[in-house]
């Protein structure tokens, strides 16, 4: 059982990064977090305010390309497959129905978690360059070089293995970058702005730890990214790839604000802000409001109970705002918020899963 799965989520991961969007996707997304330190510059705000900007912008590019990553790849080797009935090779096979979902969401969350880590490396990077506020500001040297030697050896390896040996070169250039961007990481860490060599733990501990608290948000958008991976399985056994991707953009917006559109009603009809939903819900019926009104608070409502509750696991403002993920206010040590986001994150993840598995155990693919 586990090895079959195992082979249909590494044949599903190979398939993926060799799609032509998802190499597409991924350029774009690096070429917008290129630009960040120089976009962000605009932010109009006194302080820090273009480094907030930075860190808002870098961390809205990942995440949306996670969703365009989520919704195209599963399209792509999930709906093309039923489609065009190739699907029947596997099922027909020893093989149940969802250790075949299963496998596919693996392979599309490996592909996907592939192309995060780059950009997540690149992003680290484009953070310890900066902002450039001014003309005054230095370039980062090892940031721009090694970067670019990293993306210049993974387009050579990758245009000169499909020259002499044939091999697929989205696939073969994703998976050297991955690699070189790694090393070319580690060297910003040991290099310093005048190309000095420093300590690892300069950057990453410098400014109160302030890059490690992006890690933890990194960490927290990826959870939302895979959350995201498992809705656009779901949808990809029933619709194609436009439909897949409207609902995958459409989810994306409304988690984005579904916490919002709560927070409006309770704070309407005076009810506390960490009310949960079910009291609320009464609260709600037993309102003096018109039945219009009390239509569109129980759809808030509704929604918020329905669509993933993305702003939970959007860590920029904390991080902008300055408040820890890891530290209490008292200074202590804490894994609670990241094990809350982790919790919630894999039981919605879960749950899109098992509605897969319906969908998928019930959709004639003969």
């Amino acid at each position: 059982m586990l090895r079959q799965t195992l082979t249909i989520a590494r044949n599903t991961f190979t398939e993926s990064i060799r799609q032509p969007v998802y190499t597409v996707v991924l350029l774009v997304a690096v070429g917008g977090l290129a630009l960040n330190p120089s976009l962000s510059a605009y932010s109009m705000e006194t302080g820090d305010g273009d480094k907030k900007l930075l860190v808002d912008m870098g961390l809205s590019v990942v995440f949306l390309a996670g969703m365009l990553l989520s919704a195209f790849t599963a399209t792509g080797v999930l709906s093309h497959e039923i489609e065009q009935k190739t699907v029947l090779t596997v099922v027909s096979k020893p093989v149940s129905r969802p250790l075949f979902v299963l496998g596919k969401f693996l392979g599309v969350a490996a592909a996907i978690a592939l192309a995060y880590w780059v950009l997540s490396l690149l992003f680290l990077g484009t953070h310890r360059h900066g902002v450039m506020s001014t003309t005054r500001d230095h370039f980062d040297g090892p940031v721009i070089v090694l970067n670019l030697l990293a993306a210049l050896v993974a387009l050579a390896v990758g245009a000169g293995g499909n020259y002499l040996y044939n091999w697929v070169f989205t696939s073969t250039f994703v998976k050297t970058l991955a690699a070189t961007m790694t090393v070319a990481f580690f060297g910003i860490l040991l290099l310093g702005k005048g190309w000095v060599l420093q300590s690892p733990f300069t950057d990453l501990l410098g400014h109160g730890g302030e890059l490690v608290e992006v890690v933890v948000g990194l960490i927290m958008i990826f959870q939302a990214v895979l959350i995201l991976t498992a809705l656009a399985v779901a949808v990809s056994t029933r619709l194609g790839q436009v439909m897949t991707l409207m609902i995958c953009i459409g989810t994306f917006m409304l988690g984005a604000v579904t916490s919002s559109l709560s927070g409006k009603v309770n704070e309407r009809l005076n009810l506390p802000h960490d009310l949960d939903v079910f009291t609320s819900l009464g609260a709600v019926l037993g309102a003096d409001s018109s039945v219009a009104q009390k239509i569109a608070d129980l759809g808030s409502k509704a929604i918020y109970l329905v669509v993933p509750n993305l702003q939970f696991l959007w860590p920029a403002d904390a991080i902008t705002q300055g408040h820890s993920l890891l530290f209490l206010d008292d200074g202590t040590f804490s894994l609670l918020a990241m094990g809350q986001v982790s919790l919630y994150a894999a039981l919605y993840t879960a749950a899109l899963l098992a509605l897969a598995v319906l969908l998928f155990q019930r959709r004639e693919v003969g």
